[in-house]
């Protein structure tokens, strides 16, 4: 499952990387409709072509930066958020405090994508090697980079 979980995060990172800008005028309404009824605070958008996929950049409060993805007929494909750390579970900040506890975590994410939810937190040390950790919501380690 850790395997499966890590090659999605990789093989969506791969798919996600070919992106050109596009006009919200070249975005088919159905997508364009489905955004703003979602994310009707949303600022600073800009649109890209992704393969097949529609994605969008953005901000809401507090300039929290989100990216969309939406296939043709307007369902999200995945979604990537910036979150407050009161927005972590609470498993993720035990797992992070228990094996990480001389680490400050500098930036965290929530990545949703066919209805899984996982965390992406970069930790930082002055005195060890950073991160980038891939957490599940109950806590599980899924995948730990050097930063």
């Amino acid at each position: 499952m850790k395997k499966q979980i890590v090659l999605i995060v990789v093989a969506c990172s791969l798919n996600f990387s070919n992106a050109q800008d596009i006009p919200q005028s070249q975005v088919p309404s159905v997508i364009v409709n489905q955004f703003s009824v979602e994310f009707e605070k949303a600022t600073d958008i800009e649109w890209e072509m992704d393969g097949t996929l529609y994605s969008v950049e953005f901000e809401t409060g507090w300039y929290l930066n989100h990216t969309v993805w939406y296939n043709e007929e307007g369902n999200i494909v995945k979604h990537i958020e910036d979150i407050q750390i009161s927005k972590l579970p609470k498993a993720v900040k035990q797992k992070i405090k228990s094996d990480f506890s001389n680490y400050i975590i500098d930036d965290f994410e929530r990545i949703t994508e066919n209805e899984k939810i996982v965390y992406r937190l970069e930790l930082n040390s002055l005195i060890h090697q950073d991160w980038n950790v891939v957490v599940d919501s109950k806590g599980k380690i899924l995948s730990k980079t050097v930063d």
